[in-house]
C-alpha cells in the first residue's frame, strides 16, 4: 500500500476553489505510479524492461471536495485480477482524516516495442502486494456506446497532450470530453461521478470527433475517429 501527501495549488482547483476532477485523477495516477516504481515496473524502468502499464478504465466517486491550499493524503493499493489485467483502488482523505474520494482502475501490461498486450506474469505479480479490499461493491462497468447523439464536434489533438508512450495521455481524455459539454454543465459544479472506458489509443495525427448525449440523467461523451470507424474512449459523468 502506498500513500502520498499533497497540498492543493492553483492548478488543482476549479469551481469555488474546490479540487477539480482532473486534479483528482492526476493525483491518483501519481500515487499509483510511485508504487509501481518501487516494484520495478514504473516509468524509469520502461526502457529496461520494455513494459508499460496501460490504463483500461476509471471509476471515481467524489464524496467531498477539498479546497485550495488544503492538505490531502492519497492512498492506493493493488487488487488482484487475472493474467490479463489487474485492479488498483484508491482513497483520498483530508487533513482531518475524512474520506473525500474513492476510486478504482483497471490496468494491463503492454510491450512498448510492439504495443501488444503481454499479460501479467508471475514475475510481475510477485513484485506487488495485493489486498482484498475494494472501495466499490461492484466492479467497473464496461461502458457501451450510446445509440443517440445530441451533438458532435471535431477535435484537434495537440502535441502537449502526447505522453512518453507517444499517445494522448489518460488525463487529457477528460479535457477532450469537457470541450463538448453544454455550457451550463461545463461552467456548473463538476460531476461527482466519473467513469472512463479506454478502448483505442489516440496518436498525434489522428483525426477524432466527440459525440455528446444524455442517458438516464448522465452526460456521456463518446470519442471516436473522424471516420466513425474507431472507438477511442467513452466518458460518463453524473
Amino acid at each position: 500500500m502506498e500513500e502520498k501527501k499533497y497540498t492543493l495549488g492553483l492548478t488543482d482547483v476549479g469551481r469555488k476553489n474546490k479540487i477539480s476532477n482532473k486534479a483528482i485523477i492526476k493525483m491518483l495516477e501519481d500515487v499509483g505510479g510511485i508504487e509501481s516504481e518501487k516494484a520495478g515496473y514504473g516509468l524509469n524502468e520502461i526502457e529496461e524492461n520494455h513494459l508499460s502499464w496501460v490504463l483500461l478504465a476509471w471509476k471515481v466517486k467524489v464524496l467531498r471536495r477539498p479546497i485550495y491550499n488544503e492538505e490531502v493524503i492519497a492512498r492506493t493499493w493493488a487488487r488482484d485480477g487475472n493474467k490479463v489485467f489487474t485492479y488498483r483502488d484508491y482513497e483520498i482523505y483530508d487533513y482531518n482524516g475524512k474520506l473525500c474520494v474513492i476510486a478504482t482502475s483497471k490496468w494491463t501490461l503492454v510491450d512498448i516495442r510492439t504495443l501488444k498486450l503481454v499479460g501479467i506474469s508471475e514475475e510481475v505479480r510477485s513484485k506487488y502486494t495485493f489486498f482484498n479490499k475494494s472501495v466499490f461493491e461492484e466492479e467497473i462497468e464496461k461502458l457501451k456506446e450510446p445509440k443517440s447523439v445530441i451533438k458532435e464536434n471535431d477535435y484537434k489533438i495537440l502535441r502537449s497532450q502526447i505522453d512518453v508512450n507517444r499517445h494522448v495521455h489518460n488525463l487529457y481524455y477528460l479535457d477532450i470530453a469537457y470541450e463538448i459539454l453544454p455550457e451550463d454543465i461545463y461552467y456548473g459544479e463538476e460531476k461527482d461521478n466519473i467513469e472512463i472506458t479506454y478502448k483505442k489509443q489516440i496518436k498525434l495525427n489522428d483525426d477524432i470527433m466527440c459525440k455528446y448525449t444524455i442517458e438516464d440523467g448522465k452526460d456521456i461523451v463518446t470519442i471516436k475517429s473522424k471516420d466513425n470507424k474507431v472507438l477511442h474512449a467513452i466518458v460518463r459523468l453524473y
